[in-house]
């Protein structure tokens, strides 16, 4: 009887060493280390009346796009907070405003889904080498001449997306709000086409017909840069 016990146990043990060793296999051993904390591109504005507004972690990036997942239709989505910018504006005169340099940290991407996260980060983004995603303004267009606490405002932002080493042109869709003196509230979106930025999704059991196209959005906090 403490036989048939004692080599339960070991079995048991067994099977649990090999659990661990496959989750290690399999999940952990891609997991990526940031490099640090995410600093925003200092931003230069030629404004002396603007306030420089810093984007914070109370912000979050994400995509969307829809796959069969075992033959069930499936909305994927990744998120992360690891976002930063600056953005400086003068209310009473908008056409000043300045977009700095956003960059999001793909090595913080997270699903719902372990194993879809680790084949996005080694097998689709390669964040081990490009650890983040940037986008360079290059134009804003359909600003009004100004704007008051508690207005929202929509306008366009073109610029540069890089993912990977793929860098294209984009177009932001943005409605951003001055909730208060110190704080900027907003979102930007724009959907971009898989084949664009080299994003292949590689072969795996029981995924099939995800989406070419992919929704990128920014729900961003900004709050006013201490003086």
């Amino acid at each position: 009887m403490q036989d048939k016990t004692l080599r339960g146990g070991l079995i048991f043990t067994g099977v649990g060493i090999l659990a661990i060793v496959a989750l290690w296999f399999f999940v952990l051993r891609d997991t990526q280390i940031t490099s640090g904390p995410i600093r925003s591109v200092p931003l230069v504005t030629n404004d002396p009346s603007a306030t420089l507004f810093e984007i914070t972690r109370a912000s979050e990036a994400r995509f969307t796009l829809n796959e069969l997942l075992r033959g069930a239709p499936t909305t994927v989505v990744g998120f992360t907070n690891q976002v930063a910018g600056q953005i400086a504006i003068n209310p009473d005169d908008l056409s000043t405003a300045v977009l700095g340099e956003i960059l999001v940290n793909a090595r913080t991407l997270q699903t719902d889904n372990d194993f879809r996260n680790t084949a996005i980060g080694s097998r689709i983004l390669l964040t081990g080498e490009y650890e983040f995603i940037r986008f360079v303004p290059r134009r804003i267009e359909g600003l009004p001449g100004q704007t008051a606490v508690g207005a929202p405002v929509t306008f366009t932002v073109t610029g540069d997306l890089t993912v990977k080493d793929v860098t294209r042109k984009v177009t932001f869709a943005v409605t951003a709000v001055l909730a208060t003196p110190t704080q900027l509230q907003g979102t930007a979106s724009t959907t971009i086409n898989r084949a664009d930025f080299a994003l292949v999704i590689p072969e795996v059991p029981g995924v099939a017909n995800v989406d070419e196209a992919i929704l990128l959005e920014i729900d961003f906090v900004a709050a006013a840069a201490a003086n």
